[in-house]
């Protein structure tokens, strides 16, 4: 290699790493990819938050649901937690999956915030989080009457991306359930 070719290779290393950085900042956080997309609800028997009894798949499947993945220890998830309860009052099933938390502070929210959730699966060990594929709280998934992920949603759930994204799928799933 010549000596001066020597001299650019550093350049052009910085060039080239610069613009994975640069398309790597482009990327929305909030889409990130899930392998469960299409695919099953996992399996799980846990606790319902507060409650001796074991939730399974088969309990909070059926009909088209949001499930949202919160916790108390979540900044974000007590921003989000109001609207929640409005799509809630309208008639949208929600599920709450209160993710690694202590059940006597995820009572207390609920008593303090109102409780938007049909059910709440206390995920203790976080082992259907780690199923599902949670980066963190809040995550929200849409799952379909038969129990497929249908879209998943990181971050708040707020009026715009109920209103862009996630109502319109939650119709179209809802819809199908009606027309057979």
């Amino acid at each position: 290699m010549p000596a001066r070719l020597k001299l650019f290779l550093p350049l052009i290393l910085f060039a080239v790493l610069a613009l994975f950085l640069f398309r790597g900042l482009e990327l929305d956080p909030r889409e990130l990819p899930s392998a469960l997309i299409d695919r099953p609800l996992p399996e799980f028997a846990l606790p319902a938050l507060g409650e001796a009894r074991q939730l399974t798949r088969a309990d909070v499947t059926g009909e088209v649901a949001l499930f949202n993945v919160w916790a108390t220890w979540c900044v974000s998830c007590r921003v989000e937690h109001p609207y929640l309860q409005q799509l809630a009052d309208l008639g949208v099933r929600i599920y709450g999956v209160n993710y690694k938390d202590e059940d006597d502070a995820a009572r207390r929210w609920l008593d303090e915030l109102g409780d938007p959730y049909l059910a709440n699966i206390a995920d203790h060990e976080g082992s259907l989080g780690l199923d599902l594929g949670v980066y963190g709280a809040p995550e929200t998934y849409l799952v379909d009457a038969g129990g497929i992920v249908r879209y998943r949603h990181v971050g708040v759930v707020d009026e715009r991306v109920w209103q862009e994204v996630l109502e319109p799928l939650y119709r179209q799933f809802s819809e199908e359930v009606r027309s057979r």
